[in-house]
């Protein structure tokens, strides 16, 4: 089991962040869900909020998604595909 997790965060027109990182918290429909690293795989509808990202190195990147959209992890990938996101920090 690796100790990291690859995401990608894309929006319907564009990349917004991809990396390596330690966590990724998000707010879904069933409520809010941390990911780490070994996570079991699974698909989640998004709800609109703040998506919460823990890169291996640097700061934290933080996206609001206005619109909602959906998550998915599997082998330490994790997906996030949202309609409309900005980065806020």
């Amino acid at each position: 089991m690796s100790k990291e997790l690859t995401v990608n965060l894309v929006s319907a027109d564009k990349p917004i962040w991809s990396g390596n990182a330690s966590m990724v918290v998000a707010k879904t429909a069933e409520g809010e869900i941390g990911l780490l690293a070994g996570h079991e795989p699974m698909l989640a509808i998004l709800a609109p909020g703040m998506i919460k990202i823990t890169p291996t190195e640097g700061p934290a990147v933080v996206a609001e998604s206005l619109d909602g959209g959906f998550l998915s992890i599997e082998r330490d990938v994790v997906m996030v595909v949202v309609r409309n996101a900005s980065l806020v920090s």
